[in-house]
């Protein structure tokens, strides 16, 4: 009986420890991701506005300054993800993101045609696409659903952001992105 009682409370509190870690841990634990922004891509079609996919991006670490370009600089981790609000061609969704490279004045092909090849089918409405740049490897992973790919430099993950945060023919989108900056 008095064995019992000595294993009791260090049972109690190890039972309970174990429990903090399940509860609690995996918010401790997560990575830790603050949200910058979010909106809509919208794409004119004739005299229609047409809502492509939601799009949120978030950052590790805040940049200095509360601009697209100090985001698109900054060389931490970060992520782009999609919701699509329609189904759209692979095709489409391929050529749109080339003419976005171009648009922003990058050119290189092979790190482009890496990239766009992880749309390897059309893309569903509700489906989602990640775009994460991993800052330690400096590399950026874009995942579609349909298939991913991995492509690596500092120089690639900012012609990537420079799509939503540069150049673009919704430039209303990229403030949205950034609107929650402190």
């Amino acid at each position: 009986m008095q064995l019992a009682r000595t294993r009791l409370p260090a049972l109690l509190a190890a039972l309970a420890a174990v429990l903090s870690l399940l509860l609690v841990g995996p918010t401790v634990l997560a990575e830790d991701w603050t949200l910058t922004g979010s909106g809509v891509r919208v794409k004119k079609v004739a005299i229609v506005d047409v809502n492509v996919y939601a799009i949120s991006h978030y950052m590790k670490s805040l940049p200095p300054s509360r601009t697209k370009q100090a985001v698109i600089e900054m060389d931490t981790g970060k992520k782009f993800v999609w919701t699509m609000k329609r189904d759209v061609d692979q095709e489409k969704i391929q050529n749109a993101l080339k003419d976005a490279f171009a648009m922003n004045g990058y050119t290189e092909g092979g790190k482009i045609g890496q990239f766009t090849g992880a749309f390897k089918a059309d893309l569903k409405e509700k489906g989602q696409v990640s775009i994460v740049y991993d800052a330690d490897k400096k590399e950026t992973t874009v995942s579609t659903g349909s298939g991913s790919a991995t492509v690596g430099g500092a120089d690639f993950m900012k012609a990537v952001w420079s799509i939503w945060l540069g150049k673009i023919d919704q430039p209303s989108l990229g403030d949205q992105l950034i609107s929650k900056l402190p």
